[in-house]
């Protein structure tokens, strides 16, 4: 397979991320989700397979199975030809749309975006788990003493941190709200992320998956706060299988975790180019990426 991890369309950009590029489509914009792949804030220069379809049809997904709880942004999902000779149409373009985007793009509304990521953790691990042991505390909150990693939470921990293009993201501090101006919009983020969170929870433990923590994002349009950007994905999420699952140590997680163990084992440091990947990783990583849409959504890609 492929990996696709540069896009080239006859339309105006309107951003590049990590992992997405963003086309301007006036009132709306062309999501991109590419197989670029990112760890430790750095983007890699080998890409993975089939990774960008997973990350847009897991959000479409949820898009879909949450809108009764809040609105989103979704339009239409570029999931076949006919969808993409649809947009092609509508946006009376002389060139032709390539057909990479099949399963990997959807169009959305734009939205004023929230400068915040909500996220939420439900059991202690990763970054909450190594504050938690050095100071008793997860973004700043003080915990029950005695916590194990992995552990469940007394309650799922609302824990914002800022988003910002020009430095690490960090815990949102009251002076953070205030600069801001987001006090009185805290409350309805908070009350958003933990009710998507809370469905998608229950709805993941019937099928014997764990949502250990996840990220959102939110945006104003008229007046209205909907949800934006990637739902409930790999990238966003931790998912631990229930079979596999023990108190007291760190889980196996289905996500990008094969590059990052190869990458914290390679030698490499943030001052150095970073590595290939070597095949067997980008199989593996894939391999994760595939296996968890599917036991998910039970859909094939």
């Amino acid at each position: 397979m492929q990996a696709v991890t540069e896009t080239s369309l006859p339309l105006s950009v309107y951003q590049r991320g990590k992992v997405r590029d963003v086309y301007d489509l006036g009132n709306e914009l062309l999501l991109v989700s590419t197989d670029r792949i990112s760890a430790f804030d750095v983007v890699l220069p080998t890409g993975v397979p089939e990774k960008g379809r997973v990350l847009n049809q897991m959000s479409e997904f949820w898009l879909g199975k949450t809108s009764g709880i809040i609105g989103n942004h979704l339009v239409e999902s570029i999931n076949d030809e006919a969808a993409l000779d649809r947009l092609h149409s509508r946006l009376h373009l002389s060139e032709p749309l390539p057909t990479y985007l099949v399963g990997r793009s959807m169009v959305v509304r734009k939205a004023d975006r929230v400068p915040v990521e909500c996220v939420i953790r439900g059991y202690l691990s990763g970054s909450a788990w190594a504050e938690y042991q050095k100071h008793g505390t997860v973004n700043g909150h003080a915990m029950p003493a005695g916590l194990r990693e992995s552990e469940k939470m007394p309650s799922p921990l609302f824990t914002p941190t800022t988003k910002s293009e020009t430095e690490h993201d960090r815990p949102l501090t009251d002076d953070d709200v205030a600069e801001l101006a987001l006090e009185n919009t805290m409350p309805e983020l908070e009350k958003a992320t933990r009710a998507v969170y809370s469905y998608a929870v229950d709805y993941a433990l019937e099928r014997g998956i764990i949502i250990a923590d996840t990220k959102f994002e939110f945006g104003w349009l008229e007046g209205e706060l909907i949800l934006i950007d990637e739902a409930l994905t790999p990238d966003s999420s931790r998912f631990w299988a229930i079979e596999d699952y023990e108190v007291g140590r760190s889980q196996p997680s289905y996500d990008k975790q094969p590059v990052r163990d190869w990458l914290a084992g390679s030698g490499w440091n943030d001052q150095m180019p970073v590595p290939p990947l070597p095949d067997d990783v980008i199989a593996k990583t894939t391999e994760r990426y595939v296996h968890i849409f599917r036991w998910l959504t039970g859909e094939t890609m």
